[in-house]
């Protein structure tokens, strides 16, 4: 008998962690009883992990944190955060880009408190993040980390999906919209398991009085909506699906949790 048989009929996402994430990361988390976020997964360069976009001067341009030269091969929890990693100066482009927003006031220690996190190791400092978003947007979903689950940690792609998911006794693993060519369904049900995928409904909002980008960083829409309006959006503007047509834009790096 598995050790959270008991929890059957519990929804499951896994997925790797990134740098203040766009709001679907969010309401994936928020479609499930357990988000499982990886750490002993290879780090990918031109991912998402330490990077995102944000809006400045009408242009969506990327930010970063700066990481120590290493082997492209670590997971993410072997990567550390560059020892020169100049903290004041990313707020201070968070800053400038946002200042005049009408919920700079209310975002900005959030993001302060995320930047200034006394931590050199990435994942530590990203896992951080997410528990800290999470808190401020008022998301209860259960948070795990990959590697304290008992499973074969060797196991990789689908088959690991399933191990973690049998591991804690899922009835359903959804995953982002991105990620539909990667999964068997006929796999999952012969587990016993259900296979969703979470496709966002559009969340525009003013922008300034620029043209709207869609799909930026968390820290774009903190900025620009009311709290309250943000948590409806992410508890209910999506839809869980078992086919979908087509893919959204700026989505790929969210496509899956594993690579």
């Amino acid at each position: 008998m598995h050790r959270y048989e008991e929890n059957r009929g519990m929804k499951v996402a896994i997925m790797q962690p990134y740098f203040f994430p766009y709001i679907g990361y969010f309401q994936l988390m928020a479609s499930v009883d357990l988000f499982i976020v990886y750490d002993n997964i290879k780090y990918t360069k031109k991912g998402w992990v330490n990077r995102n976009r944000m809006l400045q001067n009408g242009k969506d341009v990327m930010f970063s944190l700066p990481l120590k030269s290493n082997s492209d091969f670590l997971d993410v929890r072997d990567r550390e955060l560059a020892a020169d990693f100049n903290r004041d100066k990313l707020l201070n482009q968070i800053d400038g880009a946002y200042r005049r927003a009408p919920y700079f006031t209310q975002t900005s220690p959030l993001i302060e408190q995320v930047v200034r996190h006394e931590e050199s190791n990435l994942f530590k400092f990203l896992h951080h993040s997410i528990i800290s978003t999470c808190e401020h947007l008022g998301i209860a979903t259960e948070i795990r980390v990959s590697s304290d689950i008992p499973i074969d940690h060797d196991l990789k792609n689908q088959n690991k999906v399933l191990a973690l998911c049998e591991a804690v006794g899922a009835s359903t693993y959804v995953n982002a919209i991105g990620g539909m060519d990667l999964y068997s369904r006929e796999d999952f049900r012969a587990r016993g398991i259900d296979l969703k995928f979470i496709k966002s409904k559009l969340f525009e909002y003013a922008q300034f009085d620029n043209e709207f980008i869609p799909w930026l960083s968390i820290i774009d829409v903190m900025m620009f909506n009311p709290k309250q309006q943000i948590i409806e959006y992410v508890v209910s503007q999506y839809e869980l699906a078992s086919v979908t047509a087509s893919v959204q834009p700026k989505d790929v790096g969210l496509a899956t949790g594993i690579s």
